[in-house]
């Protein structure tokens, strides 16, 4: 476990920038997995400056989202699809071809679960994931009491999730209940991890994927067994380490 803690969330943002470009640098063919949050935000988009500043080539990669809303269209707005087009692919020279999200509108949803499997299949497996985690220790909508050998499946999102969601939907009636999503062991199975963290509220979370144990309280608690996962935190996030 590799950890870095940068002074602020500027630094935050850019430090994680540069790992992922350093990443489609060091392997041009990269297949990335993304999620789409406040946490990773500004981490893509400064990637996609750092793409055009240093002609940075994404056009053997291929990417994956961890997950996406069970009923929202992926022209929507509020969509992982949408988000992940708008704050990155869109503005990086990658194939739209060699792109995946989760089809939200896929009736019923658990019809994608195989799409999902067999996508990152063809893909040659996940060699570079980056994510950030829930207040609740969610990963992907990966909720608390998920099973640690948990693979795709539509998940039920918790009432905290939905609530935190509500600055994206709107209102809390409008937040899905569902999302489609990588098990804990499909996201294990990614060669490298990132995990990126910001803000008081995630420390008690990061202190307990450091320090405290195993458990599926903490979904996110599992990732400590990657062999090559780097934690990104900023200094409010890393406070209780």
């Amino acid at each position: 476990m590799k950890i870095i803690i940068t002074e602020n969330e500027e630094k935050f943002d850019r430090e994680g920038a540069v790992l992922f470009t350093r990443q489609a640098l060091k392997k041009p063919d990269t297949t990335f997995a993304l999620a789409t949050g406040d946490t990773t935000r500004n981490i893509f988009a400064l990637a996609a400056v750092m793409h055009n500043e240093l002609k940075v080539d994404y056009s053997l990669c291929k990417t994956c989202n961890l997950d996406e809303y069970a009923g929202v269209a992926a022209d929507d707005k509020r969509s992982c699809r949408y988000r992940i087009n708008e704050v990155l692919l869109d503005k990086i020279n990658i194939k739209k071809e060699n792109t995946y999200v989760p089809d939200g509108l896929c009736s019923p949803p658990e019809k994608e679960l195989e799409i999902f499997k067999k996508k990152i299949e063809s893909f040659g497996g996940i060699d570079y994931l980056i994510m950030g985690i829930g207040s609740n220790g969610h990963i992907g909508f990966n909720e608390p009491g998920t099973p640690l050998d948990s693979s795709f499946r539509v998940a039920e999102l918790s009432l905290e999730t939905r609530k935190d969601k509500i600055k994206v939907f709107g209102s809390f009636d409008q937040t899905p209940k569902f999302g489609i999503t990588m098990g804990i062991r499909d996201i294990m199975a990614s060669r490298e991890i990132l995990l990126a963290a910001k803000g008081k509220s995630k420390a008690e979370v990061i202190r307990r994927i450091v320090h405290g144990d195993l458990s599926i309280d903490v979904p996110a608690s599992a990732v400590r067994l990657h062999p090559s996962l780097t934690i990104l935190a900023d200094k409010e996030a890393a406070s209780l380490l």
